[in-house]
């Protein structure tokens, strides 16, 4: 979970393991879930608010909206 501006970036950085921390860490390399806005403040207040949910809770968000988890890079590019 985090905030960008390029998401298509991000996404690259993550698969090519360029960006220590927990996507490296446990190789996670599929785009489930995103939210866009077009102010940066309103995402960083989504990101802190959803950072505080529980775990099943952010599984069912991401279900609600890709019960397949299917990979959404394809989708941004």
């Amino acid at each position: 979970m985090g905030v960008t501006s390029n998401l298509v970036k991000r996404v690259e950085e993550h698969r090519e393991k360029l960006v220590d921390g927990f996507t490296k860490r446990y190789s996670v390399t599929r785009l489930v879930y995103f939210e866009m806005f077009e102010d940066i403040k309103d995402a960083i207040t989504r990101e802190r608010h959803i950072k505080e949910w529980k775990r099943k809770w952010k599984t069912e968000l991401i279900q609600s909206i890709n019960p397949y988890w299917r990979d959404l890079y394809e989708d941004i590019t």
